[in-house]
């Protein structure tokens, strides 16, 4: 805190900081020359940047301006010993100007200044007496240095509490609570490593055992156990580890020095670090009212985050569960799950401390926007939020408090530096969710909502809707088991023949994947593609399908393989389709690989460089999903002489609009040089149907379906 002076000439810096009396100033405000002032200001600017000064900026001139006339009246003085000097000295380290430079730039400031100051030109011998003068200022501040240094020492308590104050304040007050329960706390504690190894216990936990704290160091709790009884309580704590049980509380007999064991109560807790991994067991004996305290301590700890003080995940579920149990049945809950928009490109560059600060600015601002809600915020990890809102009849809707919470964010927060940041939320919306719905369930729905939303792209929020979530959660299931089915031969590759439409003869092969699944019958190409790329499985899979197509391609007929927007963006492709050629010996005219368009189009990753380094070693390229907005560019721009046209707009063909449009596109991919391939294609109409509308190829059950 900034200490207040009083407005008169007397002053007090701290409790043992020298009073300036009138008697000891001289005229200054009104009549000092205009550069003592000057030199008063530049030494408090130069001096106050070595130390940090408790008082507002005009009364740190005013001291200086003070300290600057006593200097300059010892210079006058003509004194062997000016005292003028050596009191100003000591007054500068009343004024806590004792950082590591601020004694040298005062030499500085005024063995300089005071040279050329036009009130000190009559001074014989000057420099002389500058240099006097400076001296006394310098063995005064160094004594009352000293006295000061002497004076925290006989008050150390007092001297380190201020000093834990003005830096981990926080943390030194926390601290200090829990040594004096550990301390004094009638209730025996015992702190202990992970094994149960002791590193700490009180005296009231050591009187329990009839030992000496000292002897208890180093000691296994367990052993200190009744042997009936330890078993039970290492699985206790072993449960509490796992995350099988939030608390551990047991009857069990500690056993003494005299080998008299006595009936005790456990109450245990687990100290985890921010990422979650346990660090130490805390062990409470015998409860008394302190107990309630420590354990409202621990609890704290062990459900809330530690960065913006918010609950976190499990404490989040728990109050779920209360919410949902307690909710009005006409108006129920909300459960907002968001997920900030970019913030690991944001973390990367702000650097850590700015992505922490920017992370707790969140927390307050969706503190605010539900501020006057019966509502819950939590951090349910790294940028994930979760909002809980307990409605009544005067809870604003959905709708409403999402554009609260996205005009919140974008409210830039000025950072240290100087940066305006601001931030944007993608949100997945539970509402009013059965009051029978597990909190990990809810959990998981309002996780899922997310996804969904941010799938979408455009849109900033989704609520939750039981038929897609159904449906979800058999894709996901069935996407994680890809890897095992793969590993069990579940999965195999088919090919199936491109057939030109003009006269019917084969124009290519296309490698397909599909799924042979015990349960859910065969799973086919595009969902194959879709699960594997949602899992991270189409690298590896993607190379065995392009490597059994290598083995499997003749020389008569093209082999073609379709590639993911992540396969055709991997910086591998190129030397994998090198090394799959190599390895089977198939010509690279006789491979072509399918890019999708929209990947060429937004130029994903090294997208369109692996294109043209494909067609440089002779490997052919097809534009495939061909007929999104401004992908007729890409025929001008890359070297692919192949396209398939897009199955949504193969869909709607039989459309009147849509059937002109499709023409337009199939006649400009014609004069581009460009083969064009229908896909979809179940009957003859349907080949005739693409025949007329001039496409070149077609593929599908018709022509022979994997």
């Amino acid at each position: 805190m900034t200490a207040p002076f009083p407005d008169g000439d007397e002053y007090s810096a701290s409790p043992d900081a020298p009073k300036r009396t009138s008697s000891s100033a001289s005229p200054r405000r009104k009549n000092a020359a205009p550069t003592r002032a000057t030199l008063a200001r530049k030494w408090a600017y130069l001096v106050t940047s070595t130390a940090y000064l408790p008082y507002t900026h005009a009364q740190i001139e005013e001291h200086f301006a003070a300290l600057l006339d006593d200097v300059f009246a010892a210079v006058l003085s003509g004194d062997a010993e000016p005292a003028q000097a050596t009191e100003a000295g000591a007054r500068l380290v009343a004024l806590r100007c004792v950082g590591p430079d601020s004694l040298r730039r005062t030499m500085d400031v005024l063995g300089k200044g005071l040279l050329h100051e036009p009130e000190l030109r009559s001074v014989r011998a000057l420099p002389e007496r500058v240099l006097q003068v400076l001296g006394a200022l310098a063995s005064g501040y160094g004594e009352a240095l000293r006295e000061s240094i002497q004076t925290q020492q006989e008050d150390l308590s007092r001297t380190l509490v201020t000093l834990e104050r003005e830096t981990r304040r926080e943390l030194v007050l926390s601290q200090a609570r829990f040594e004096q329960l550990f301390a004094g706390s009638a209730t025996g504690v015992a702190v202990t490593r992970v094994d149960g190894r002791i590193q700490r216990v009180n005296p009231a936990f050591a009187e329990m055992l009839s030992r000496p704290v000292a002897d208890l160091v180093g000691l296994n709790l367990y052993d200190l156990i009744h042997q009936a009884d330890a078993e039970g309580l290492r699985e206790g704590y072993r449960k509490l580890l796992d995350g099988e049980s939030q608390r551990l509380e047991l009857s069990r007999r500690l056993v003494a020095e005299d080998e008299e064991s006595t009936w005790a109560r456990f109450t245990g807790a687990v100290i985890r670090d921010s990422a979650g991994g346990a660090q130490q067991l805390i062990t409470l004996v015998d409860g008394d009212t302190d107990v309630s305290l420590l354990q409202r301590q621990l609890s704290r700890q062990a459900l809330h985050d530690p960065l913006t003080g918010l609950p976190n995940r499990q404490c989040f579920g728990t109050r779920l569960e209360r919410a949902l149990q307690h909710a009005d049945p006409s108006f129920g809950v909300t459960v907002y799950h968001l997920d900030l928009d970019g913030f690991s490109l944001i973390a990367g560059g702000l650097g850590q401390k700015q992505s922490d600060a920017l992370i707790k600015n969140v927390a307050a601002k969706l503190r605010a926007v539900v501020g006057g809600e019966d509502a819950l915020v939590a951090r349910l990890g790294g940028d994930e939020f979760g909002i809980l809102i307990q409605n009544t009849a005067a809870s604003p809707d959905v709708a409403t408090v999402i554009g609260m919470i996205n005009q919140e964010l974008s409210e830039p927060v000025y950072l240290e530096g100087g940066s305006g940041v601001a931030v944007s939320a993608c949100v997945g919306v539970v509402h009013r969710p059965p009051r029978d719905i597990a909190p990990t369930e809810l959990l998981r729905v309002s996780d899922m909502t997310l996804r969904r939303a941010q799938a979408n792209g455009y849109r900033q929020w989704a609520l939750s809707d039981s038929v897609l979530d159904t449906r979800e959660r058999h894709e996901f299931g069935l996407a994680v088991s890809m890897a095992g089915a793969w590993e069990t031969g579940e999965l195999e590759i088919g090919f199936r023949p491109l057939t030109r439409l003009a006269d019917d003869t084969p124009a290519g092969i296309e490698a397909r994947l599909a799924w042979n699944h015990p349960r859910h019958g065969r799973i086919g190409h595009d969902t194959c593609v879709r699960f594997a790329d949602e899992t991270g499985l189409i690298v590896p899979l993607g190379e065995w399908l392009i490597r059994t197509a290598c083995e499997e391609a003749d020389d008569r007929l093209p082999m073609v393989v379709g590639l993911t927007p992540h396969q055709a963006a991997d910086p591998d492709l190129v030397g994998t389709v090198r090394r799959m050629l190599a390895m089977t010996g198939l010509g690279p005219s006789r491979l072509r690989l399918g890019f999708p368009a929209g990947a060429v189009l937004r130029d994903l990753g090294e997208t369109v460089d692996n294109l043209q380094l494909l067609a440089e070693i002779g490997v052919d390229a097809e534009l495939q999903d061909f007929g999104a907005a401004g992908d007729v560019v890409c025929l001008v721009d890359v070297p692919v002489r192949t396209v398939r046209i897009a199955a949504r707009l193969a869909e709607r063909r039989t459309e009147p609009l849509a059937e002109r449009s499709l023409r337009n596109l199939i006649e400009t991919a014609t004069m581009a040089g460009a083969t064009v391939i229908a896909d979809g294609i179940d009957s003859a109409g349907d080949a005739g149907g693409w025949r007329a509308a001039g496409a070149h190829v077609g593929a599908g059950r018709y022509f022979g379906q994997v």
